[in-house]
């Protein structure tokens, strides 16, 4: 689990497949909203960093910590200090030593994953929407505790004030080795031995709203009609895309060309706009690329890229309306739902500006069923803030 994709990219990864699959999950989040049977398990994705995986190595019993890099080709597992200052340095070093001394107290049985809240350092105080808090800011969000007051009251500033690490466990492990370890979404936490030192939990989602009104389950179903409609239309050409993974293939081109508009802050909207500005760009990407070679035969070779690319789109430029068509109207079903699953009540979520703090929602979700797992990320306000913050943290 080092890797999750985002729902409306289904389309692009895995073709008709992939929409067939986006389809389903959003059918399964709003079964799952009805308080029905057979609905999508959804965790909360908090915005933590870096990922950590602690526990007990099953090849020798023995505790250790680590960061993805556990998955290495040749893994960097921590079971001393002494290994952690070898493996890691700066700050991501620092946490892992803190995550090293106090993890074990857990007695966390195989292994977890769990995304890093604070260590001791990190926390600080503030006035955040009016109110005297503690605050920590792991990545791009900032969360916040106010000290009495509400449903945060003064119980949870307490535990997180006490403690000297927190964190979030949101995937299990289990196998005979580290390379033959296999992941198992939502983690639980309800088997750990409480610590003052730590505060934890796991990212399951509680729910806490009525699910949807009768109007709202009207609009919200025409949406997934369209979004089938348009995905049988766009058909022939996704699964065209899907083919091609290089790096200048449509596909990843596309996937580009998104996340541009998401950098801008800029709206994904008018389907024909789109078509057009893509194929503008796909050109353009791939001139920089003829005009950066030196030879004959490299600059022929991206000539080939960008020739078998216009073919494509030359030939369907139908198919691309219609995937691009898709892609929104899966945004759009997405910020439906994440509508309803925003509506929970947990640690308050901001992210800093010039003007103070901003109030904005959890980073997002994952919805995971026995098939695989998605995220929901709304990516125009924290996805943007993702890509344009620098981050506080060495990734190692």
């Amino acid at each position: 689990n080092t890797h999750l994709e985002h729902l409306e990219d289904e389309i692009i990864n895995n073709g008709t497949k992939g929409a067939k699959t986006a389809i389903e999950f959003l059918k399964s989040i709003k079964q799952m909203l009805q308080g029905g049977e057979g609905g999508s398990q959804i965790s909360v994705k908090w915005d933590g960093a870096p990922a950590i995986f602690c526990g007990t190595n099953p090849e020798n019993g023995k505790f250790f910590v680590a960061t993805k890099s556990l998955f290495n080709v040749t893994p960097k597992i921590n079971y001393t200090n002494a290994d952690i200052k070898r493996n890691h340095s700066g700050a991501l070093a620092d946490k892992l030593i803190a995550a090293l001394k106090y993890f074990p107290k857990l007695g966390i049985k195989g292994i977890l994953q769990g995304d890093l809240l604070f260590t001791s350092s990190d926390k600080s105080t503030a006035k955040v929407d009016g109110k005297d808090s503690i605050v920590f800011t792991p990545n791009t969000i900032t969360y916040a505790v106010p000290k009495a007051g509400g449903f945060l009251g003064s119980s949870l500033y307490k535990r997180i004030n006490s403690a000297k690490i927190g964190i979030i466990f949101h995937t299990s492990y289990s196998g005979k080795t580290i390379k033959g370890l296999s992941a198992t979404f939502g983690a639980s936490t309800s088997s750990l031995s409480k610590n003052k030192a730590v505060f934890f939990d796991d990212a399951t989602y509680k729910q806490t709203n009525p699910g949807f009104t009768r109007t709202e389950e009207i609009a919200f179903d025409n949406i997934l009609r369209m979004a089938e409609g348009s995905a049988h239309k766009a058909g022939a050409f996704i699964d065209k895309i899907k083919k091609d993974k290089g790096p200048l293939s449509l596909g990843i081109q596309l996937k580009t060309f998104f996340n541009t508009y998401i950098r801008q802050g800029t709206p994904i909207t008018n389907t024909k706009a789109l078509v057009n500005n893509f194929e503008v760009y796909f050109r353009d990407k791939i001139q920089k690329e003829i005009d950066s070679k030196k030879t004959q035969a490299a600059k022929q070779k991206y000539e080939e890229i960008r020739e078998k690319g216009m073919k494509i789109l030359r030939a369907d430029r139908e198919g691309l309306y219609f995937a691009i068509a898709t892609y929104i109207t899966f945004q759009s079903a997405k910020a439906v739902l994440m509508r309803k699953l925003n509506n929970i009540q947990s640690i308050g979520s901001f992210l800093r500006t010039k003007n103070g703090f901003k109030v904005t929602n959890p980073e997002g979700y994952v919805a995971i069923k026995k098939s695989g797992a998605v995220k929901l990320v709304d990516r125009l306000e924290f996805s943007r803030a993702n890509f344009n913050m620098a981050k506080n943290w060495v990734k190692g």
